[in-house]
């Protein structure tokens, strides 16, 4: 089982010593590994997405800042990259915990936080 969150992050250079650098801002793609259905931390999407986009831009540049060590301008939810078996067991572990997305299909959840934004390999 595979699956990724992918984020566009655009982070500052802040060299130290009198240094400097040009550009000092970079464009990247950050890969978050999305952790096992029903493990903690599962339910991160519910956490910080909403309709394919981050629920929360300011919390999640924090997060994504203290796990860089570099100041992030920006941050947008690209893509939730999964294989099947990964998909499949998301949705048994969402169908078990219905009632904690207030909703009542997975279909529904799924299309909640991530919008169109799931990509299966």
């Amino acid at each position: 089982m595979d699956a990724r969150y992918v984020f566009a992050v655009t982070v500052r250079i802040e060299p130290s010593r009198g240094l400097s650098v040009d550009p000092n801002t970079i464009d990247l793609r950050l890969f978050r590994p999305a952790d096992e259905p029903g493990e903690p931390g599962w339910r991160f999407f519910r956490d910080n997405l909403w309709r394919g986009d981050i629920a929360d831009d300011a919390h999640l540049r924090r997060l994504t800042e203290d796990a860089l060590g570099l100041t992030v301008l920006a941050i947008e939810f690209r893509a939730f990259e999964t294989d099947d078996e990964y998909l499949e067991a998301l949705r048994e572990a969402i169908v078990d915990d219905l009632a904690a997305f207030k909703d009542d299909s997975v279909d529904s959840v799924l299309n909640k936080y991530f919008g169109s934004r799931i990509e299966v390999r």
